[in-house]
């Protein structure tokens, strides 16, 4: 049976903050918000919890992953950036944005690109979010809340309770946050692609 916290979307409690990184560290899967829509996520190291993730999505081995980060110093130590890319992220986070950046030897190999060892980077503008990776000291490895058979996201927290309560460790209730996939940039090329088009901004990349 999962644990439920009603956490407040600007004020998070520090106390609830912190049992929920004891779940993350503890080989836990939680349900957190993002500025976007709910999220599953786990430890970055623990490969059991992330095959859980992948039998509550039914996803296959080529799935990619996104790293969710607390800030851009964070990024640099999973992903190689270089001047240009560093100016474009700094412009653009915290945000709806995904970046797809080449990865350091940091990042474990099951969570690259099979083929071009890239990883999907995130600095979500959510304070609950931004709580529990700095709480954390690391990244959360996270993939969106989409139920199998469905295009869009779960949004309501008492639904995913209701669904989920035997799968997962953790529901944070942090309120309604939307239900738009962020947008994805490909930063690996000389000139940033739109992958796909969300919530964030992509003019900015045109």
């Amino acid at each position: 049976m999962s644990q439920f916290f009603q956490i407040h979307p600007e004020n998070p409690q520090a106390r609830l903050i912190n049992q929920a990184v004891e779940i993350i560290r503890s080989g836990g899967v939680v349900i957190y918000p993002t500025d976007c829509a709910y999220a599953l996520g786990c430890h970055l190291g623990d490969k059991g919890a992330m095959e859980k993730i992948k039998r509550i999505r039914q996803l296959d081995d080529k799935h990619n992953f996104t790293l969710v980060c607390r800030d851009l110093s964070e990024i640099s130590t999973y992903a190689k950036v270089d001047n240009s890319n560093y100016r474009m992220l700094k412009s653009c986070t915290p945000g709806a944005y995904t970046f797809i950046l080449k990865a350091t030897s940091e990042v474990p190999r099951r969570l690259l690109h099979p083929k071009r060892r890239t990883i999907g980077i995130r600095i979500p503008n959510n304070p609950i979010v931004l709580a529990l990776t700095e709480a954390l000291g690391e990244p959360i490895m996270s993939t969106s809340l989409i139920m199998p058979g469905e295009t869009d996201p779960l949004t309501d927290p008492y639904e995913m309770r209701e669904l989920l309560q035997h799968h997962v460790d953790l529901v944070i209730d942090g309120g309604y946050c939307g239900m738009e996939a962020t947008s994805v940039i490909n930063l690996t090329e000389d000139v940033p692609e739109v992958i796909r088009a969300g919530a964030g901004d992509v003019s900015l990349f045109n």
